[in-house]
């Protein structure tokens, strides 16, 4: 499994050698570091015997052992969940215009797509290297994210495109 300091040097160094490749290295590198946290999760959990209602607890538990940080999954809006860390370890604090953990949107779109047995997307709203509270991650479908995307480019919330 990928750890978060080898994730935050791999940044570190595309931010300083590759910085125009810098988000589609970080978020393809995510997508193959998926199946190896999966492969790690199931080690100690079966999905397909987890009750629904202790998979929030579950995964919290399990990223928070696993260095990444506490997490909440809690739904938001139509469609989506949202992954909430106050100490997400790809995050560092800082002043970045966008949010920064593509890595980890890579990585946590193929290990929930793994878990669910779909096709997941993941992407980040909030960020603490944008100095936000806390990094959010929304995760659902494909289709949802677009539209979202589409609707935060238009000048609306995550949470407006969600509830419409």
């Amino acid at each position: 499994m990928t750890t978060p300091s080898i994730v935050r040097q791999l940044h570190a160094s595309l931010a300083a050698h590759a910085p125009e490749q810098l988000v589609t290295i970080l978020q393809e590198a995510g997508y193959a570091a998926g199946q190896g946290l999966y492969q790690a999760f199931t080690a100690a959990t079966n999905p397909a015997e987890l009750d629904a209602d202790l998979l929030p607890e579950t995964l919290s538990e399990f990223f928070r052992t696993g260095g990444w940080g506490r997490v909440t999954i809690t739904p938001v809006g139509t469609g989506a969940l949202a992954i909430d860390s106050p100490d997400w370890a790809e995050a560092q604090p800082g002043t970045a215009q966008t949010p920064m953990c593509f890595f980890s949107a890579g990585m946590l779109a193929d290990f929930l797509g793994r878990i669910s047995d779909e096709t997941i997307a993941v992407m980040e709203v909030e960020c603490r290297t944008r100095g936000d509270a806390r990094c959010r991650f929304l995760s659902a479908t494909p289709h949802v994210l677009d539209k979202v995307y589409n609707e935060m480019t238009a000048g609306r919330s995550y949470v407006e495109a969600l509830s419409a």
